[in-house]
């Protein structure tokens, strides 16, 4: 019993020391993306729109990964139930508006790509935030039931420590739902790598004339990347493996905070230059 105590104690150190290391390095770098975003483009731009919105999930989520770290440094929850309540379903509505945002950069990608005329009256800021807003509506309609099964179950000592009998706040239902979203997204993510990719090569017309190939290229890249190391794994775990195995793909789906920044710098080759000096091409 002592062995199983200490070894639990040691993980929860790594635990502890891997999401620090998220939050240092995460929240300078979208923080200065966000702040970059939205001074130096136009948020007239679809794209810039998506990473708007992803980049201000992602802080969300960072600023609640501080009392996740003294959780797991001190195995003690000091906060109530309702707290606890507020940052594990701020991490979760991370994760799933993530994917749905990075998926709507994909496509917004594919769309001036490869349709570039005929999916102008389509790409819009006012269809983004549209669709923006049904991202965070269909989040926060999920946390309605997680939440009532999360207070049912809650144990006030331990806020993320989970009982192998039950998953906190996370139906089966709901499981199956995120995993067939995340097998979707993913499909759509890879489909439209594909078509970029045999367009850039082949059939790249003088209408839809790309600045840098590789940039392109590399935005799908990083959105594979983030589905197959951060996203798919938890997703798979949450309905194949014990609540108490979950911890490391918890921690390896945080590392998208780290990530998602490269998605910005990649997407606009005037990233660091002023909105009247960017390639106004380049933003759409």
């Amino acid at each position: 019993l002592a062995t199983g105590f200490n070894a639990t104690c040691l993980s929860d150190r790594v635990y502890a020391g891997v999401f620090g290391c998220i939050m240092v390095i995460g929240l300078p770098l979208n923080a200065a993306s966000l702040w970059i975003l939205l001074r130096r483009h136009s948020l007239k731009s679809p794209n810039a729109v998506f990473m708007v919105n992803l980049a201000l999930s992602d802080l969300l989520v960072i600023i609640s990964l501080p009392m996740r770290i003294y959780f797991h440094a001190t195995r003690e929850w000091p906060l109530s139930n309702m707290a606890c309540l507020i940052i594990t379903m701020l991490f979760r509505n991370n994760l799933r508006s993530s994917t749905f945002f990075i998926t709507f950069i994909s496509v917004d990608r594919l769309l001036a790509v490869v349709y570039p005329l005929r999916s102008r009256h389509l790409r819009t800021s006012s269809n983004a935030w549209k669709g923006a807003a049904m991202v965070w509506l269909f989040v926060l309609v999920l946390n309605v039931p997680e939440t009532l099964d999360f207070l049912k179950n809650a144990n006030h000592s331990s806020c993320f420590d989970f009982s192998p009998e039950w998953r906190p706040g996370l139906t089966k239902d709901i499981a199956f739902v995120y995993f067939v979203l995340i097998v979707t997204m993913l499909a759509v993510n890879i489909v439209c790598t594909v078509m970029v990719a045999w367009v850039l090569r082949r059939h790249l017309s003088d209408s839809a004339k790309i600045n840098n190939k590789m940039n392109v290229m590399l935005i799908f890249v990083m959105n594979l990347v983030l589905f197959a190391i951060c996203f798919l794994p938890l997703s798979i775990g949450v309905v194949t493996v014990k609540p108490t195995e979950l911890k490391p793909l918890i921690c390896l789906s945080a590392v998208n905070c780290c990530l998602d920044p490269f998605l910005y710098y990649f997407s606009f080759d005037g990233f660091w230059k002023k909105k009247e000096d960017a390639d106004p091409a380049r933003e759409q």
